[in-house]
């Protein structure tokens, strides 16, 4: 950290951002290198004006709960701050800790319960490299131009206030392209023609908004606006690059494990695996932190664990004797692990640390505050005396409030700083005068815009009840169309098969011809579709064009509806099916061909000849009385053989 550095570090008196009646008031304390410069009650507005002015180099918190309720307010408030000033989380990133353990570390107490005492710390351990910086934008800016006013109706002379005010925006950004240009920066450039000039020029710049040479600005025609490109989440990134300082205990062998503990005595890492190389340890131990103490569990510390004790330049520790398994469980007892290995690694790390704790102790007494402790404590075990390494690390310290005044020029300083009181309250009334206007225009602008909103309202309202209406009656209307529509096709249906069954019953009446009813398939469906066109009664004839899918219950239907006959088309008998006809002379239901019977179709009507068919009726009737008679003759035969062998069964008993 430079020894200028300049942080502000804030912390709620009183009020939440999340209330609209009671507005956050904060303790802001500001530092200038190690100097406390001032400490000052604050409101949020305030807090951003002083921001904006001074520009400093941090603005520490504790929580980012105390300056955005969510992450759509953080990237607002980190819109508005300057570019040079970077938000830093003094309790950590994703893994936050509480402020009181992030001040142990540089042994600094508190009173947590004030204020004042927590923005304090806070500034003071950001000063010193603690915590993460809030990282929201991507490296990419967007710089936009555009009229600070609207052009409005305008009088006479409009065109001429227009032309002024685009060519404006156009110049202005014209220099901001020129300084983008001077910087080396990379940009695309997108301008919006207008009447005189340009109403719009956007730059995409691919830089950090840090890196952007232009300033933001108002001016009475154009205004120019930086903003970063967001990322889609908030990241972290630690203010120190520094990792901590640990002790570590290895056990080396087929299965390798290593514990890491903070110099605290805190576990912060415990693995194992049978994988696991040399180089494999290092890099696990560099993600993890720096290892200040190497140890192991028995009396000579083995050349693997040597060699990466060389590899960081660690302290090597090794017990006077090895470890025994009831020290080992004793040492480990507090802690969770998942075998012997892991076991002894931590023994061996809790057996330096025990070693060390006392020497720890002792220096954390003489240790001012405000210092880093683990770099004091890591200097001190390493060889260096304590008075020069205290005297190389610089401890911020507070400025007196009140600075003692020689006593021969009290007078004159009096007299200033009344001149000074007076200036400064003059200012502050003809300020606060202008504060009273600017809020009662805003009065008066929110009661007109109260009363348009209730006539919007009004007008809007009656709107929506008329396109309720409206909509309501064209569902309806929607809804008779497509039931006329249904009907229309249903009655154009009936009206063919009207005209079907007039010429049907037109073809009946003539004596030497016999209409026929066709039936596309010999199946269920063809039934269905036969009775919805032209229906079917008794003593019909019906013409079948297919035979296949046919089964024993389509047949029982056609005999119960008590059809006259069935006629097959030609070439549906197939050759192969020879249970078609048996099931026809079990239902008592003749089937004919077409060729017997002359049959002639077209489309869903056929005739047959009166002489042909009654001559084929009369063949499948004398068939059919030739059929009952043979199987009644059968049976007899059945009868007689049972009666015959039922009969000499009994005469074989009786003999």
């Amino acid at each position: 950290m430079g020894d200028r550095l300049k942080v502000f570090g804030i912390d709620i008196i009183k009020g939440s951002v999340r209330s609209r009646s009671r507005r956050p008031m904060y303790a802001l304390v500001r530092m200038e290198g190690p100097v406390i410069a001032s400490e000052t009650e604050v409101t949020f507005f305030r807090l951003f004006r002083m921001l904006r002015d001074e520009q400093p180099d941090i603005l520490a918190v504790d929580s980012l709960q105390e300056i955005a309720t969510d992450q759509h307010e953080l990237f607002f408030f980190l819109q508005g701050l300057p570019p040079k000033t970077r938000l830093v989380q003094v309790t950590g990133g994703e893994r936050k800790e509480t402020l009181g353990k992030v001040a142990a570390r540089f042994n600094i107490r508190f009173n947590r319960f004030d204020p004042f005492a927590e923005a304090r710390t806070t500034a003071q351990v950001a000063s010193l490299g603690a915590g993460a910086e809030v990282i929201a934008f991507e490296n990419e800016s967007e710089i936009v131009v555009s009229r600070h006013r609207s052009p409005g109706k305008g009088g006479w002379s409009q065109n001429r206030y227009v032309r002024k005010m685009h060519g404006a925006v156009q110049l202005k950004g014209r220099e901001i392209e020129m300084a983008l240009v001077a910087a080396g920066l990379r940009y695309e450039k997108k301008e919006t023609k207008a009447f005189g000039g340009c109403s719009r020029v956007a730059f995409r710049v691919f830089a950090t908004r840090d890196q952007v040479p232009v300033p933001t600005y108002r001016g009475a025609d154009v205004q120019v606006r930086i903003n970063g490109k967001r990322l889609e989440r908030i990241r972290f990134r630690p203010l120190s690059g520094k990792p901590r300082y640990m002790i570590v205990g290895i056990d080396p062998g087929t299965t390798t494990a290593f514990a890491a503990l903070d110099l605290d005595g805190n576990l912060l890492h415990l693995q194992s695996s049978r994988q696991m190389t040399m180089s494999d340890v290092i890099e696990a131990l560099y993600k993890v932190g720096k290892p200040l103490i190497i140890a192991s569990d028995v009396q000579e510390m083995p050349f693997t664990v040597e060699k990466i004790r060389r590899s960081f330049s660690a302290i090597a520790y090794t017990p006077k004797q090895d470890t025994s398994v009831e020290t080992k469980v004793e040492l480990t007892g507090p802690f969770q692990y998942q075998n012997d290995h892991e076991r002894d690694a931590l023994s061996a790390a809790l057996d330096a640390f025990r070693h060390y704790r006392h020497k720890f102790q002792n220096l954390l007494k003489r240790i001012p505050p405000g210092h880093d402790l683990d770099e004091v404590r890591a200097r001190v075990i390493r060889g260096q005396s304590l008075e020069h390494v205290i005297g190389d690390m610089r401890v911020p310290v507070r400025e007196p409030e009140s600075p003692e005044a020689p006593p021969v020029h009290a007078d004159v300083k009096t007299d200033e700083r009344v001149r000074m009181l007076d200036g400064m309250v003059k200012r502050l009334r003809s300020y606060v005068a202008e504060l009273q206007d600017e809020v009662r225009n805003r009065d008066y602008e929110i009661r007109r815009l109260q009363a348009r909103l209730r006539n919007v309202a009004t007008t809007r309202d009656a709107e929506l009840v008329k396109d309720a209406e409206v909509a309501k009656r064209d569902a309806i209307i929607e809804g008779q169309k497509k039931r006329l529509r249904k009907e229309e096709r249903h009655n154009k249906n009936l009206v063919k098969r009207i005209a079907r069954i007039k010429k049907f019953a037109e073809l009946s009446m003539d004596g030497e011809v016999v209409p026929l009813k066709v039936m596309e398939s010999l199946t269920k469906e063809g039934l269905r579709n036969l009775a919805e066109d032209t229906g079917i009664d008794e003593g019909d004839l019906v013409f079948v064009t297919r035979t296949d899918g046919w089964g024993r219950s389509i047949i029982r239907d056609l005999s119960e509806m008590k059809v006259r006959a069935v006629i097959a088309g030609e070439g549906a008998l197939r050759e192969g099916d020879v249970q078609i006809l048996p099931s026809f002379r079990e239902a008592g239901l003749p089937l004919l061909t077409a060729a017997e019977t002359g049959s002639q179709v077209r489309g869903k009507q056929g005739l047959c000849a009166k002489d042909q068919l009654d001559m084929a009726l009369g063949r499948w009737l004398e068939a059919q009385a030739q059929r009952e008679r043979e199987k009644k003759t059968e049976m007899i035969e059945h009868i007689f053989k049972e009666y015959k062998s039922e009969r000499g069964k009994e005469v074989k008993k009786g003999g």
